[in-house]
């Protein structure tokens, strides 16, 4: 089992690996999701408890994932089927394989409307996108958000064509440095606008005034969602990881930069918002139309919107791409060791999955408007079924597959292999064993309770 496969993939070295994973959990998680939930559920209350899981719930996850890949040499299919072929083994493995194939079609369409924002900014439209109904319009009308849906995924399919080092890695390594240098930019922008610091500490501040149990189950939430814990990408790339890169090392780098981009994110929307409306409780409470809707607003209403516009969604269509790479290189990599195809036979057919999934989420609001499942489109279904349902699930037969089949000790060994260290092996034993399975139930609970209307989030 701990016999290195030389003829698979690897990345580099660390670098390599965390800017990869790193860009795997910098996403539409990070730049759409974590605003838009942080200024509706409390500003600094929600960023605390967001931190306080992530360093405990979110590194545990982390570091078991990895290890699992690392340990096996396989995606997720095959790593649970290395510790036996019982049913709840081989479903885990399949739930958190299928998660990706499934996320990736609709989070493709998003990254389809980030292009034609970008493309109208480019054009200097920026008045267009801002005026009222512009959004709304562009979904619906089908042809235009198909196109720019099949863009994106195109772009996507081109760079995993590549490979693990010459696309994935080669990307990353590009792409993250300049998302960084962009969040930086529009983040003092945003905060240097009038009226702009009541937003910056309502946002780092926290104001116990502002806690809900809601607080912390959307803290939970959008922990899988930003650092893409139970999607199978972890468990890949750390089978992509070399024998000698230190696990808590790497997986420490890549929380830590996530979270850091998750608070840019946050000073990059929040305060501009503040700035805009002076606080308004409404429009803190624009949920996933604050970046398509109330953003553009907010940057006609300022001086240099055109090249803020620009700036803002080059860096949304990178955060994009990279967590879109990495949701796909998870699907290729269950084909390739699943059923022995190459990596072209692999992702062609994770291609024609996309384009056909993707198509019925990019047409869901306009010529397919009519078909709903359990009430909603086919996007917002696809986004309730896997973070909503199966990733909980996954989550919890990851939890299960360390606590009762590898043990912590054997995480342990893959840890510490080389000499590396495991200093939060404690917190980790704790987490894995007892705290994480009851978290995620009462994702799983909370999240299908809201959809049927028993609470209300």
């Amino acid at each position: 089992m701990n016999t290195q496969n030389e003829n698979r993939s690897s990345f580099s070295g660390k670098i390599g690996f965390v800017l990869a994973a790193a860009g795997a959990s910098v996403g539409l998680g990070n730049i759409w999701r974590f605003p838009y939930l942080a200024a509706k559920y409390g500003g600094g209350i929600f960023l605390l408890v967001y931190i306080i899981l992530a360093l405990t719930f979110g590194y545990t996850m982390i570091v078991a994932e990895t290890a699992i890949g690392r340990m096996t040499q396989k995606s997720p299919v095959g790593a649970f089927g290395s510790f036996g072929k019982s049913g709840w083994l081989s479903f885990g493995g399949w739930i958190n394989a299928i998660i990706p194939i499934l996320i990736v079609p609709y989070y493709s369409t998003i990254g389809g409307w980030v292009i034609k924002y970008l493309a109208e900014y480019l054009w200097g439209n920026g008045a267009k996108v801002a005026s009222d109904g512009y959004f709304n319009e562009f979904i619906s009308g089908g042809f235009s958000a198909e196109i720019c849906f099949l863009v994106f995924a195109f772009v996507t399919l081109f760079i995993i064509f590549a490979g693990v080092r010459n696309g994935i890695e080669r990307v990353s390594k590009i792409m993250m440095p300049i998302l960084v240098v962009l969040s930086f930019i529009i983040a003092g922008y945003s905060i240097t606008r009038e009226g702009a610091l009541e937003g910056v500490k309502y946002f780092l501040v926290p104001n116990p005034a502002n806690f809900s149990w809601m607080t912390v189950v959307s803290a939970m939430g959008q922990m899988f969602y930003s650092l893409s814990i139970a999607m199978g990408i972890l468990i890949t790339f750390g089978s992509y990881m070399k024998k000698e890169v230190s696990i808590e090392g790497a997986t420490q780098n890549v929380e830590i930069f996530d979270t850091a981009i998750a608070i840019m994110a946050g000073l990059m929307i929040i305060p501009a918002v503040f700035a805009f409306s002076g606080g308004d409780p409404e429009t803190l409470q624009a949920g996933p139309a604050l970046m398509f809707i109330t953003i553009p607003k907010v940057f006609a209403s300022m001086g240099y919107g055109t090249p803020a516009g620009i700036l803002f969604f080059l860096l949304v269509l990178f955060a994009a791409l990279t967590s879109s790479i990495a949701l796909t290189e998870s699907a290729v990599s269950t084909f390739e060791d699943e059923l022995g195809w190459g990596r072209k036979k692999a992702t062609i057919i994770v291609g024609i999955i996309m384009v056909v999934l993707g198509s019925l989420s990019s047409l869901g609001y306009g010529p397919l408007a009519f078909v709903k499942i359990i009430g909603m489109q086919f996007l917002d279904f696809f986004d309730f079924l896997t973070n909503s349902v199966m990733m909980p699930i996954a989550a919890l037969t990851i939890c299960l597959l360390v606590s009762r089949k590898i043990g912590v000790e054997g995480i342990a060994e893959e840890v510490e292999r080389e000499g590396a260290p495991f200093r939060r092996k404690r917190i980790f034993t704790f987490m894995i064993r007892y705290i994480c399975p009851i978290f995620v139930a009462i994702i799983l609970i909370s999240s299908v309770a809201n959809v049927f209307g028993w609470i209300s989030m």
